[in-house]
């Protein structure tokens, strides 16, 4: 396992990726999930990514997190061979799952995410890479 990409809340990517890539790093990909209403930016950085996450429309979650909590750091990913058996073990551990079956995620990845009461206040991705 280890550290797929680090999510960030923002009201625009452009104007954030200006400053990552002010400090080096480089847009490599972006993808809009509307499942979601959200555009996403990757920035590689070493072995894991930046994800920039805008809102499409007020509705979307991260719109509603950036409404109460201001842009910033959502949520870290983490990178698993086999999402299923990960959410199920997750469950057998006690751990509140949000999505009780992985969902498409940007660039068509399987994803599923933690509830933060279970992990210290941080939520967690799961993320499988998909062929």
């Amino acid at each position: 396992m280890k550290i797929d990409h680090i999510g960030i809340a923002v009201k625009s990517l452009e104007l954030t990726a200006k400053a990552y890539e002010s400090l080096g790093l480089e847009v490599t990909s972006t993808d809009s999930v509307w499942s979601e209403g959200v555009k996403v930016a990757f920035l590689p950085a070493g072995d894991t990514k930046i994800e920039l996450l805008e809102p499409l429309n007020a509705d979307s979650v991260i719109a509603k997190f950036i409404e109460k909590r201001g842009e910033g750091v959502h949520h870290i990913a983490l990178q698993v061979d086999d999402i299923e058996a990960a959410m199920k073990s997750a469950k057998e551990h006690g751990m509140q799952l949000i999505n009780e079956e992985p969902k498409v995620g940007a660039h068509g990845r399987k994803v599923a995410f933690i509830h933060p009461k279970s992990t210290g206040g941080v939520l967690i991705e799961l993320v499988q890479v998909t062929s």
